[in-house]
């Protein structure tokens, strides 16, 4: 199933502040929205980006 998958290679800081927040798969993504995870310590715009492809490909979508 799509919606399990694992957060993609995002970076070491981008996956810690995403594991500080309990966040391990990317359809526990979908209650954030980029704001949100923007002002987490070691998250910024590229990693975002590549959140949102992923997301997009399985058919997700951050919180609006």
């Amino acid at each position: 199933m799509m919606s399990e998958a694992a957060i993609p290679k995002i970076g070491a800081p981008a996956t810690r502040a995403l594991a500080a927040i309990a966040v391990t798969r990317l359809d526990q993504l979908v209650t954030y929205s980029e704001a949100e995870l923007l002002v987490l310590h070691g998250f910024g715009p590229r990693a975002l980006r590549m959140l949102n492809e992923a997301l997009s490909a399985a058919g997700l979508s951050l919180r609006q």
